[in-house]
């Protein structure tokens, strides 16, 4: 059979020959493929080589002042690889938030409405254990760390020193590392090596040492975790019961306790009455 010149049979292919000018191949199942000189293909069976995306480390800023959460989102967002997924203005809101967007951190204050930041902690702990917490507030207080890491938070960090310390307070708990505001955590080092008589000796004033109460709060939440009443409180200090009343709400606040019962759980901790 007489065939053209450029066309020849090779086993079950039919291969057209041409000169520096692509030609296409038909194989035996019906597919085909450019070729270039020589047979060469001009198309690679490589696979494609795929675009990896890094996951973006998902983040819920909880604080009842909206300046702060914009501060946050503005300061968070500007690092490559951080998305705020969520703003809450009360605890409500930060548990609901939560809930929903299932964030890798939560940025949460300890002074807000409906529940403190301690109350969010415990509401969101059994159920989202894959969520860390970075508490940012303006308390400076070691047993409010403290009861922090007992709630399950890895970090504390106070607001005067956000802007020099939380991208690193972050980048700590983002590996699951501990972080306390250089200050507090000084303060809780020197005071976990002091020795059981100095601790006496910083006392003597009436106050714990860095405690944000004034002896007269601790004098009244002594009083008042050894049982006494507003009204014998105040009758002690020479003072009205509207005062102690005052005092007990104004340490409540402060020191962001849920119930009268953490009161008495902070009285015993830091030694002001006997077990």
């Amino acid at each position: 059979m007489n065939l053209p010149r450029h066309v020849r049979f090779d086993g079950a292919r039919k291969v057209h020959v041409g000169r520096g000018r692509a030609q296409r191949t038909d194989n035996c199942d019906g597919a085909s493929k450019a070729q270039g000189k020589g047979g060469r293909p001009l198309t690679s069976d490589a696979p494609e080589r795929q675009i990896l995306t890094v996951k973006p480390y998902r983040v819920v800023v909880a604080d009842d002042h909206a300046v702060v959460r914009y501060g946050l989102r503005v300061l968070l967002e500007a690092q490559p690889d951080i998305q705020v997924c969520g703003e809450a203005s009360t605890g409500l809101e930060a548990v609901d938030c939560v809930k929903k967007q299932k964030p890798d951190l939560l940025v949460l204050d300890l002074t807000m409405p409906d529940m403190n930041g301690l109350e969010v902690m415990r509401a969101i702990r059994g159920e989202l254990p894959s969520t860390d917490v970075l508490i940012l507030t303006m308390h400076f207080s070691e047993e409010l760390a403290r009861e922090m890491l007992r709630c399950g938070g890895l970090g504390y960090v106070l607001k005067s020193d956000a802007d020099t310390e939380l991208l690193a307070a972050v980048d700590h708990v983002r590996h699951h590392q501990p972080f306390f505001t250089s200050r507090l955590a000084i303060s809780m080092a020197q005071n976990y090596v002091r020795r059981p008589g100095d601790a006496a000796r910083s006392g003597e004033d009436g106050g714990l040492p860095n405690s944000p109460l004034t002896p007269r709060e601790l004098e009244v939440v002594k009083s008042l975790a050894e049982g006494k009443s507003n009204k014998e409180v105040a009758s002690t200090l020479g003072v009205a019961t509207r005062t102690i009343e005052s005092h007990r709400n104004h340490i409540m606040h402060k020191m962001n306790f849920a119930s009268f019962s953490e009161l008495i759980r902070f009285a015993l901790r830091t030694n002001l009455v006997e077990p």
